[in-house]
């Protein structure tokens, strides 16, 4: 038997998924994430799930690992002390930027501008200069290049980012070779690999934070690497990127910038996996863990690819999937200012320690938790029995809300928190569909993470996206990606040609040659070239406009040089007016090319439940008072292990699990999909 693990570490539980290859059987774990080490918490997770699957660790072929460590030293600020290098004339690059200010003028006033990742006085200017179409206009000074580099002392890691490298990085690469002789041991990030495109403030930061954050990605997963090796872990370790494909761990080491938004992806491919086995391709995925909830939109099983990726006030130019994130979790701190007694939720957070009050490890904050165990939608006991639910302490936080509005009972006051926490992961949704100019009502929800089943029917009634997929294992559903994707990788390069300067076969020739470079790195980590499989994009704009706008490519445009070009700028202009509802007569001009490869998906058998009768009566564990709407009324609550498919359960109703719970709202019934989901819809008139 071939068994593949995913794992996800989240801010308040890292989840294990163990699954058999041939029968689609899954076992699952979730323990407390452990933020000194995420190591630990991973590896405790990886022994409890092979205990209760009665193997060995030796018998797991593949661990397959979605991480917050590059995110996490981005948003806390403790990654490595970066060293930059660049062309004479552009030291403050990072501090110049771009003069985006977020909130408009109120920004000004009370925005605080972070500090560049790179500091001015470990950033040094080595006289060289290329054109933009690699034409040397000066030479490398070797020996100013050697002067420069005596400058910097104490840094952890070195950016090498020279204005133009994007068209030919011979400059940088001898620069690199200069580095390695005079520091040694310094691992060297160079823009002409990280970003071989133009723009010199994106290329750079993106470089500096690849620089950044490689130290610490390094460290952790050398070090799990280790200890898994040395806990008998047979099969290979791979890291998610961001864009949802998976790369080996040296991989990952030489480029952790493609993996900033690993664990959010892993959510949205495994929400693409089970929407599959429903018979749904488009929807959208709604992610609600302990600190945040990530959504994006997903058509044709395909999930929207972006060109930025952002982490707390950092922006660089990788590729992932577009994922929207809120503050708004499970452990998200209800609080009333005293200036305005006006209840507000979030973004601040209680965390994995101490969490919410109901979670009895000392918090005293009152969470969305909280809310939700006064308002009895949540069993006494959570992640399999390993958090044992504390009522009277989550009232009492409660309690302290109602107390602060004037509100006669903590139910009241935790209505309220369930309430705006629903309306602020409302305008993530809307960022991700009705600001893109998707209406929500042509997807279906997928509900996932910790604490989205929860809130899922409210959402759904928000959105009018039906039905509200919530998967099996939905606490674990990011894990269930990293376990069920491909290997990926991907090549870049800025063009910058009108069309009318451009052939088809120029066009083809670009394309594939990208391709083939990242079908050679792919070889490399053990995907040979019959598996592997080739995705084209380009940025198009009209001649003289200031943004680009991403176009697939159909690789059979390529076959018909004689109208590739005709059909790619019919293609831009589609998207430009669905964009922004106008054309122009302009000129098209192809700015990037980028060619992804990817291998070839697991072959991982979907499950099949049982038919039942229709009647969920063997499931019925109790009937438990809730509170909807200011009234008190009961709830049947039923056990999802002894759920059937065809069982269909009619709200208010709670659906408990090891790892989350479901509340189906009144008026709304609740299907049992045969792979397992539950697809939650409105009752019919």
């Amino acid at each position: 038997m071939t068994y593949r693990l995913g794992v996800d570490v989240g801010g308040t539980f890292t989840d294990v998924l163990l699954v058999e290859e041939a029968s689609g059987t899954t076992w699952r774990a979730k323990t407390a994430s452990t933020p000194y080490d995420q190591a630990v918490g991973v590896l405790n997770g990886i022994g409890k799930v092979c205990d209760e699957a009665g193997i060995a660790l030796s018998d797991v072929a593949q661990v397959l690992h979605g991480t917050t460590v590059a995110t996490n030293a981005i948003l806390e600020g403790k990654g490595a002390t970066v060293g930059l290098v660049t062309t004479k004339g552009f030291r403050q690059v990072l501090q110049i930027a771009r003069s985006y200010v977020p909130g408009g003028l109120a920004g000004w006033i009370i925005w605080p501008k972070p500090e560049p990742l790179a500091a001015l006085e470990n950033t040094v200017e080595v006289d060289e200069r290329l054109a933009s179409d690699g034409t040397v206009i000066r030479d490398l000074d070797e020996a100013d290049v050697r002067t420069q580099l005596a400058k910097l002392h104490g840094i952890d890691a070195l950016a090498v980012s020279l204005i133009n490298s994007f068209a030919d990085p011979t400059h940088e690469r001898r620069i690199a070779q200069i580095a390695a002789e005079m520091l040694p041991g310094v691992p060297v990030s160079l823009s002409s690999d990280v970003l071989p495109e133009l723009r010199e403030y994106e290329r750079t930061v993106t470089t500096v934070a690849n620089g950044y954050v490689q130290p610490q990605v390094k460290r952790y997963v050398e070090t799990l690497s280790g200890k898994l090796a040395e806990g008998g872990v047979a099969g290979e370790l791979a890291i998610l990127r961001s864009d949802g494909g998976l790369s080996t761990a040296d991989a990952a080491i030489a480029a952790p910038v493609t993996m900033l938004l690993s664990g959010p992806a892993g959510g949205v491919t495994g929400a693409v996996w089970t929407a599959e086995q429903c018979g749904y391709s488009d929807l959208i995925t709604f992610d609600m863990g302990g600190t945040s909830t990530d959504v994006a939109l997903v058509q044709n099983l395909t999930p929207r690819i972006g060109r930025e990726t952002k982490v707390g006030d950092l922006t660089v130019r990788a590729s992932s999937v577009d994922v929207r994130t809120v503050g708004a979790g499970g452990g998200s701190i209800a609080h009333v200012p005293e200036l305005t007694k006006a209840l507000r939720v979030g973004p601040q957070s209680a965390g994995a320690d101490p969490g919410p009050a109901g979670y009895g490890k000392g918090g005293t904050e009152p969470t969305v938790t909280d809310a939700n165990v006064v308002l009895g939608y949540l069993p006494s006991a959570l992640a399999g029995g390993e958090i044992t639910l504390d009522v009277d302490a989550a009232r009492n936080a409660v309690g302290k809300v109602a107390e602060a509005m004037g509100l006669p009972t903590p139910e009241a006051a935790a209505a309220g928190i369930v309430d705006i926490v629903n309306e602020n992961m409302l305008g993530g949704l809307r960022l991700v569909s009705v600001q893109q100019g998707f209406d929500p009502r042509d997807f279906a929800l997928v509900a996932f993470g910790g604490a989205g089943p929860l809130h899922a029917n409210a959402l759904g009634k928000l959105t009018g996206a039906w039905p509200v997929i919530v998967p099996p294992s939905p606490g674990v559903l990011c894990a269930l990606g990293d376990a069920t994707t491909s290997k990926r990788s991907e090549s870049a390069r800025t063009v910058l040609r009108r069309f009318h300067d451009l052939t088809g076969d120029d066009l083809a020739g670009i394309l594939r040659e990208l391709a083939a470079e990242a079908g050679g790195r792919l070889a490399e980590q053990g995907v040979a070239g019959p598996d592997q499989t080739t995705t084209y994009q380009v940025d198009v704009r009209y001649h003289g406009q200031g943004f680009e706008i991403g176009i697939d490519v159909d690789p059979r445009w390529l076959d018909d040089p004689a109208s590739a070009l005709t059909t790619l700028a019919g293609a831009f202009d589609v998207e430009h007016e669905r964009l922004f509802s106008f054309l122009l007569s302009t000129d098209h001009e192809l700015v990037n090319a980028r060619a992804t490869v990817s291998g070839p998906r697991p072959q991982v058998a979907a499950t099949h439940l049982p038919d039942g009768d229709g009647d969920p009566a063997a499931a019925l564990l109790d009937t438990h008072p809730i509170h909807i709407s200011g009234e008190s009324v009961k709830a049947n609550v039923y056990d999802r292990t002894k759920l059937r498919a065809g069982h269909v359960i009619t709200g208010p109703a709670i659906v408990t699990e090891m790892d989350s719970t479901t509340l189906v709202l009144p008026g709304h019934t609740a299907t049992v999909h045969p792979s397992g989901s539950l697809l939650i819809n409105p009752v019919e008139g």
